[in-house]
């Protein structure tokens, strides 16, 4: 039988805000904020950027595969930022709870615009350089990420804040229903 919680698990587009919710979230809880491209970052002892530039997709999708095993084994209780793509390891939902952070494409590029270091933001995911393509990658995933989520959570124009009271609400009211 599956506990009702072990981890919670963010997912969504690059760029929705899932670091940034995770870091409210956690503190609200009293856990820690565990980020899935850091620790993948801290392994291969590169940015993703470089690791896909050096190793490509493939290598660097089996490091994430290898980040799915650890997280199940070994981290319990914690709220885990992924990236974009991580929604497609085959342990995601025995790692814990899945919470899809959804939003349309316009408004997750507008977020990333308004921020103070969007330059910065930009540069780090190479997928965004040509809008197009990360727009037809957006619809893509949108219905996986969905039909991998156990809650779904529409994060347009919402503080992560707002997202992290909404995702502690219907924790509780899941967790209540058994």
């Amino acid at each position: 039988m599956r506990q009702t919680y072990k981890n919670i698990i963010l997912i969504g587009f690059m760029g929705v805000g899932k670091g940034s919710v995770a870091r409210v979230l956690a503190r609200k809880m009293g856990v820690f904020a565990i980020d899935g491209d850091d620790l993948i970052e801290s392994f291969a002892n590169k940015k993703i950027k470089k690791i896909f530039e050096d190793d490509g997709e493939v290598e660097f999708r089996k490091i994430e595969k290898n980040l799915a095993k650890f997280l199940e084994k070994s981290v319990n209780g914690a709220v885990i930022s992924t990236g974009g793509g991580f929604y497609k390891v085959k342990n995601l939902n025995k790692i814990g709870t899945v919470i899809y952070l959804k939003s349309n494409f316009d408004k997750i590029i507008e977020r990333i615009k308004a921020a103070p270091n969007a330059d910065k933001k930009l540069a780090k995911r190479p997928l965004l350089s040509d809008l197009s393509k990360a727009k037809a990658l957006h619809k893509e995933r949108d219905e996986a990420y969905a039909k991998k989520a156990d809650l779904i959570i529409n994060v347009e124009n919402k503080t992560p804040q707002q997202v992290a009271a909404k995702i502690i609400k219907l924790l509780n009211r899941k967790h209540l229903k058994g």
